[in-house]
This record gives C-alpha cells, structure tokens and sequence, in this order.
C-alpha cells in the first residue's frame, strides 16, 4: 500500500507525514487519545487547504441560483438552437463574473485528497500487523525524529480501529446514527434557500402554465428527498461498516461545513434585511 508510485508520493506519503507528526507531538505532550486529536488535527488542515475552493463553489452557486431567470429564459427562447444557448449562457456568465467549473472544481480537488485520507488512516486503523505497519510508516517519514513504535487506538473508550460492524456494542452503533444526523442538518442549509427562491421565481414566472409548475415542482420534491435522505443513509451505512476513526474525520469536516454554511446564511439574511430597510 506504500508503494512509491506517483498517487501515494503526491496525496499519501504527505497526509501519513502530517499525521505522524500530530501523533507524535501529541505523544509527548502525553495527551490521551493522541490518534483522535491527530485525526481532528489532520481534518482542520485539510479542511483549511479545502476552503477557498469550497467557498468558491458556494459562491458560484449562489450566483446561478441568482441568475436562474434568465437562463430559464434563454432555454425557452433557444431550445432550437443549442448551440446558440450555449454562446447566450457563456455572455451570460461572463456577464455576472461565473466560472461554471468552479462549481466541479472542489469536488474534483478533494476527491484525490479523500482517497489518500482513506488510505492513510487504513494504514493506521485497519493493519493488523502492527509491527509491518509501523516500518512501512517510519520508511516514508521525513526525518527519522518522527519515527513512531506504537499506535495506540483509544479515543475517548473508543477503539478507532474498530467498526460499529464489529464492534457488539451499543455505544459504537450511535456514531452511524450521529454521522447520518450530521450529515442530514449539513444539508439543510443548502436546500431551504433553494426551494425558497424557486418559489419566488416561480411567482414572477406568470407566463409558466400551471402544468410546467407542477412537473417543476414534482422534480425538485425528488431530488430534495434524495439529498436530504438518501444521502445521509449512505453515509451513515458506511461509517456502520468502517472503522470509527474515518467517522471521527466525517464527522469533523460536516461540522466545520456548517458552521460555514451558518455564517454563509446569517451574512446573507442580514443583507436582505438591510435591503429591506
């Protein structure tokens, strides 16, 4: 698994880097639970690293959802001409200062970053030969001062190489439930605005039959429920099945999520109230 090939050179090698790091810093300073901390140390970065993508993103959606009308408008006025909906919408993006990728981009930057996470705390939680582990690990280390003999999985009365699967015990059976919960209330703040404002439009869309409302309407039902449901219970089923030390980073980037997502609407609807006035 810590073969030099180019993936765990560019993501992995460094996430097992900062990891140690954390862990071992954590280790002499003989705070209990080193491995949690480290793990919740290693998501604030990441979750740092991440933010000016994500608040990209967040942007960028605000800014479509804003100029909805108008591209609602151009579909009808072009839905035989694609190619000349697509020269409207590019002015018109370019118009509002929107890059469409921008909206893939933090989706397509945390990807790899994941994968190499998943790696690195499998290394650390899910290797049960513990003395293979620990040479593959201090062979990749940037300076053998970090150089680690144990791993100790304890968080909190937590093992966090442990499943809730696996584990027989009640107790770890409330973490899928915490993190589909989690992730349920993240995308809360997400959704609400959305229905909102294609309520609004639709009040202002008087030429829009009564039919095309409700087909409209119908779909965003589904998807709604999708992402406010299904989402969550997948989640939720994959931290049941994996060690609670992946659940612990899950957990600890949804909540850092919506405290942006909180900031993000309390900034906004003081604005619309200060339009108001």
């Amino acid at each position: 698994m810590l073969e030099p090939n180019f993936f765990n050179q560019i993501f992995v090698y460094p996430i097992v880097n900062i990891l140690v790091i954390l862990y071992k810093g954590l280790t002499f300073l003989k705070i209990p639970g080193a491995v949690g901390w480290a793990i919740i140390g290693l998501t604030i970065i990441i979750r740092l690293i991440l933010h000016p993508f994500f608040k990209s993103q967040m942007e960028t959606a605000k800014k479509v959802q804003q100029i909805k009308p108008h591209l609602d408008h151009l579909s009808k006025k072009h839905k035989d001409d694609k190619k000349k909906l697509q020269e409207e919408q590019l002015k018109l993006y370019q118009k509002y200062g929107i890059n469409p990728a921008s909206g893939c981009l933090f989706m397509i930057i945390q990807f790899p970053i994941f994968i190499g996470l998943y790696q690195t705390l499998s290394l650390f939680l899910m290797n049960k030969e513990t003395d293979l582990l620990i040479n593959q690990i201090n062979r990749i280390l940037i300076h053998p001062i970090f150089k680690i003999s144990e791993i100790n999985p304890w968080f909190f009365g937590f093992n966090l190489a442990v499943s809730p699967a696996t584990s027989n015990q009640w107790l770890y059976w409330l973490i899928p439930l915490i993190t589909a919960f989690l992730q349920y209330y993240q995308t809360q703040f997400s959704i609400p605005t959305f229905q909102t404002e294609q309520k609004e439009e639709a009040k202002v869309k008087k030429e829009e039959t009564k039919k095309n409302e409700n087909h409209q309407e119908d779909f965003q039902k589904a998807m709604n429920i999708q992402m406010k449901f299904l989402l969550p219970a997948m989640i939720g089923y994959f931290s049941y099945t994996l060690p609670v030390g992946l659940s612990l980073y899950w957990n600890v980037f949804s909540i850092f999520s919506i405290i942006y997502y909180r900031q993000v609407d309390n900034k906004n609807n003081g604005k619309n109230f200060s339009d108001q006035k």
